[in-house]
This record gives structure tokens, C-alpha cells and sequence, in this order.
């Protein structure tokens, strides 16, 4: 579950912020960056606070600055959390705002973006956004993936939670036998989902979310899938949300929050392509 250290720190939302445009893309609001003319793309999805942020903005225009098409798609439908409303506490909130509808959302952007000719496809996700970047690639959605501070993510969701070699030749064996339902065969693939694509994990050494005891246990499990290739590396004296949660008044911070851009954007260089 989400907690307090989710909302630390929240941004000022200006819907003018960045140097790109909102359209709609795939049915969501969006803000874009960068040339529509570019084969390869990166999707960056949000924290809590949403497409609005403007240290969000500033980054997909960075991005887009290495030739990339930039598109930060509003996942939550014009409904960002607002730390000042009292009757609607993170707990509260994030019942409306769960990152399986942001998974299933994100899919018809991915349609929109292939059908203008994109080619490969990264995607960065912070906090919660993470979330919905790791299940885009369990399911090889994406051609790179990279976690942000990440929320709600687990030590399953990078290795799987039943051995896949063992399981998938019985669950098609059931499948082909009529002897499986639709809901139960995808409850199954599920289960079997592991991480398919390149993966770069940035963790910060001050987080209760994602402690970096837990960085460490999704580190161990991708050494053990060389075929997967990945990057883990624990950001010191940060704390959770510090690349887009920063203040532009600290130069610590922005010199931190610029050195895990930089990793993401080296990440998406290599391996969007």
C-alpha cells in the first residue's frame, strides 16, 4: 500500500509547464515532446501528483532532446492527489487510482504510438508509475523499462511467482484441452509474468517504499536471468522521489536528481532502438 512517503515533498502543478503540448493520444490527455517524427518513443509515467508536475516536464523535454518523441500521458484522468484534502487520504485515493487500470490504460497509447510509426518503445515510471512500468514489461509491451524510486512493486514482480519452465507446458497442455477458462488462464499467465526487457532499477538510499534492502533482492534476482539485461544502483543521502521531487533551489538535489536522469537517459539510448 501506498503510504505518507509517497506524497512527500509535492510538486506545484502548472498545466503550462515544459516546452511540449497536451493532446489526446490513445484517449488520454497528453503531454508531448520532441519530434512525432521520431521512430523511437518514451512513455514516463507519473507519480501521484500526476502530468501536471513541472520537474516531470522539464525531464521528458531532456529526453526528447536526445531524439526522442516524449509522451506523459495523464493515467489519472484529471484527478492527481491533493495532500490538503483531508477526506481523501493516499489510502483513500489510490482505491480510484489503482496502477492495474493504469497497465490497461497504457495500452491503447502504445497502440497510438506504433500506428505513427514508432518502432521501440522505453518507459520510465516514478513511484507509482513504476508500478505500471513493470507490468508493461512483464508482458513485453516495451523494448526497455526503467523504475524510478519505485512503489508497490515487489520481489515477485521481477522474478515471478511460479517457475515458468516448470508450470507453462501444463497450463497450455489444460488450455488446449478446453479443460482451463479464459479468467483462469490468464489468472495463470499472471502468475508465470516475470520482467521480459531490459530493466534499470534507481533506488534511493532514504526510502521506507522501497528500501534498499529490497533494491538489493530485485538486484539478485536479475543476476540470476542473464538474459534479461539490468542495472540497479542505489542513489546515497536521496529520499523517495527525489528525481522529479527535488527542489530547484537545492543544488544537492538537482545535482542528484541530473545524475539518475542521465542514467535513465543512457539507459533508453542503449536499449530503445
Amino acid at each position: 500500500m501506498a503510504s505518507s512517503e509517497c506524497c512527500s515533498n509535492p510538486p506545484t502543478l502548472n498545466p503550462s509547464s515544459g516546452t511540449g503540448h497536451v493532446e489526446s493520444l490513445g484517449g488520454l490527455d497528453s503531454y508531448v515532446t520532441g519530434s512525432p517524427d521520431s521512430n523511437f518513443a518514451v512513455l514516463l509515467i507519473s507519480d501521484v501528483y500526476g502530468f501536471e508536475a513541472p520537474n516531470l516536464r522539464k525531464l521528458a523535454d531532456k529526453v526528447a532532446a536526445a531524439g526522442f518523441f516524449v509522451v506523459v500521458p495523464d493515467f489519472l484522468n484529471k484527478d492527481p492527489y491533493a495532500p490538503e484534502d483531508a477526506n481523501r487520504p493516499i489510502s483513500v485515493w489510490i482505491k480510484d487510482h489503482g496502477p492495474d487500470k493504469g497497465f490497461e490504460d497504457a495500452k491503447p497509447v502504445l497502440e497510438a504510438l506504433k500506428s505513427k510509426g514508432v518502432s521501440a518503445i522505453g518507459a520510465a515510471g516514478f513511484c507509482w508509475g513504476a508500478k505500471v512500468v513493470v507490468e508493461l514489461s512483464k508482458h513485453a509491451l516495451i523494448q526497455a523499462a526503467v523504475l524510478c524510486h519505485p512503489s508497490l512493486v515487489t520481489v515477485d514482480d521481477i522474478k515471478g511467482k511460479i517457475p515458468v519452465l516448470i508450470f507453462r507446458k501444463y497450463l497450455h497442455h489444460y488450455w488446449n484441452k478446453k479443460l482451463v477458462s479464459h479468467s483462469l488462464y490468464d489468472l495463470f499467465l499472471d502468475l508465470l509474468s516475470e520482467v521480459k526487457v531490459p530493466i534499470s532499477i534507481l533506488g534511493a538510499e532514504i526510502d521506507r517504499m522501497s528500501p534498499p534492502e529490497v533494491v538489493r533482492q530485485f538486484e539478485e534476482v536479475l543476476t540470476t536471468k542473464p538474459e534479461v539485461k539490468s542495472h540497479v544502483k542505489i542513489f546515497p543521502k536521496v529520499s523517495h522521489g527525489w528525481t522529479v521531487r527535488y527542489s530547484v533551489e537545492d543544488e544537492a538535489a538537482c545535482k542528484s536528481a541530473e545524475e539518475a536522469h542521465q542514467d535513465l537517459l543512457k539507459w533508453f539510448l542503449n536499449h530503445v532502438k
